[in-house]
């Protein structure tokens, strides 16, 4: 499965989340993390339909979105939705 994390530079929230996935992916061995920076990647962020920092998007191995939190979710929501991301 795959966690992408979108921040901006002066997000205060988005280190926050940083935290939140690093906490979730201590029980996540097969899960990826991707950082995109809006400033440095505005193409990816345009292709996500970013309209926050953060955003933190969870897909399945099949590509399927699963969760989108603006903001700062909490490690149980991260971890529920990557139980749904799971294959069946």
């Amino acid at each position: 499965m795959e966690l992408t994390l979108v921040t901006s530079a002066f997000c205060g929230a988005c280190a926050r989340t940083r935290a939140v996935l690093a906490d979730a992916v201590r029980f996540l061995p097969d899960a990826t993390v991707t950082e995109i920076d809006v400033a440095r990647d505005p193409d990816a962020a345009e292709s996500l339909d970013i309209r926050f920092t953060p955003t933190v998007i969870i897909r399945a191995a099949n590509g399927e979105t699963v969760f989108r939190a603006e903001g700062v979710p909490t490690v149980p929501q991260v971890l529920t939705a990557a139980v749904r991301a799971l294959p069946a």
